[in-house]
């Protein structure tokens, strides 16, 4: 049965435990590469071995990548066909439509779903597929055809671009695999309106991740002047203005993110209760203290400052600058939410930044709350990756 795939092995001192017990990734420096092993075509199948000839897993192999292997299952007879992709989809669709009552969900976490360097975001009858690793970018046809199989869906958009593709040696792109979009989907979500780009927009065209904590967030915000720093399409501002905030400002960089963000609290019937500020987010805090304003809540969700370990030490830095900046923001016995969605900075760095931060800010603190993103975003216990973000909440006085 595995005469028809090659076989890669791993070498005499590497641990093939961490595979039997579920980590997804083989690192180049812990495979034997020959010149077999090189001349494997990426995105291809291979039976991964231990050092004594035993198989461990059905594996895809890219030897242009630092990751060059990654298990798709853990049974060597396993073989991966439309069919397989389409029993994956099903279970991660059951699982989605247990927690949500509205198909507004991500549908697909990479590795932690079963579908290894594989994002795909539902936006109802729509859906956006990021195939970041090169078996994915190989079988996307597969992958699109059993996605409408599974769930019906009509729209079928190819969102291949990001930091991730490049490390797998794929090239940029973006296509529409099936239907069509006239314009932004509205998502409804914690009883806010967003209006996500499915072809214009970043990585999918909204962050699905932040739903539990712009839950959180709106236990703060009934009656408060708010303000959103890197709202994006306006993440959390949108979420205080749902819950009653007499005013949200939302900042970003992006002028097409803020049109979006205005779209949606014109949705909501909310427009005249949000402002928008656009420019870069340090620069516009500094102004707003020079102005000398003050919010009830203040809350920062940059982007991935740390992207890397190598990143980890600027990353920190940026994030304690972050806390530095928002900290004076914030009016007394006011409320600070900061976040990370770098995975290089774990919760204790990220908490001991953040903390530092507020400090040097002049502000004293409670830490209230500690948030994760939302369950459509399982994590792989033994992959620090899957589990990448982190929402603190403070409070503040002094």
């Amino acid at each position: 049965m595995t005469a028809d795939l090659p076989i890669i092995r791993l070498r005499p001192k590497s641990k093939p435990q961490a595979i039997r017990h579920g980590f997804p990734w083989v690192f180049a420096d812990e495979l034997v590469t020959d010149r077999r092993t090189k001349a494997i075509a990426p995105g291809s199948f291979a039976l991964l071995e231990d050092a004594e000839r035993q198989p461990l897993a059905l594996v895809t192999v890219n030897p242009d990548s630092r990751i060059i292997a990654r298990v798709m299952d853990a049974d060597p007879q396993a073989r991966v066909t439309r069919d397989w992709i389409a029993a994956r989809l099903r279970r991660a669709l059951a699982l989605r439509e247990r927690l949500y009552d509205q198909p507004f969900y991500r549908l697909v976490h990479a590795e932690a779903d079963g579908l290894p360097g594989t994002i795909i975001d539902r936006f109802g009858d729509a859906a956006v597929i990021q195939p970041n690793a090169a078996w994915a970018e190989r079988m996307i046809a597969d992958i699109a055809g059993a996605l409408g199989e599974v769930t019906g869906i009509s729209t079928v958009i190819l969102n291949g671009q990001g930091r991730a593709r490049g490390l797998e040696g794929l090239d940029e792109r973006m296509e529409i695999l099936s239907g069509g979009v006239s314009g932004p989907v509205e998502v409804p979500m914690n009883g806010a309106i967003y209006l996500a780009d499915l072809t214009q927009g970043q990585k999918t065209g909204l962050f699905y991740d932040q739903r539990p904590n712009h839950a959180f967030a709106q236990r703060l915000t009934q009656g408060a002047r708010v303000l959103d720093v890197f709202s994006h399409v306006g993440g959390f501002g949108l979420a205080a203005l749902a819950a009653g905030a007499v005013q949200a400002t939302c900042v970003d960089a992006s002028a097409a993110a803020l049109e979006l963000a205005e779209g949606g609290a014109r949705a909501m019937g909310a427009e005249a209760r949000l402002v928008t500020r656009k420019g870069d987010a340090f620069t516009q805090m500094e102004a707003l203290a020079t102005e000398g304003a003050q919010f009830d809540v203040v809350i920062c969700d940059p982007p991935a400052f740390a992207p890397s370990k190598q990143a980890l030490e600027a990353g920190l830095r940026a994030y304690e600058r972050v806390a530095k900046l928002a900290a004076p923001l914030v009016a007394k016995g006011g409320y600070l939410g900061l976040c990370s969605c770098s995975h290089a900075a774990d919760l204790t760095a990220f908490r001991n930044a953040s903390a530092r931060g507020i400090g040097r800010g002049g502000r004293r603190m409670q830490l209230l709350h500690s948030g994760q993103a939302g369950p459509d975003h399982p994590t792989l216990p033994q992959l620090a990756e899957t589990g990448y973000l982190k929402a603190l909440f403070f409070r503040l006085d002094g």
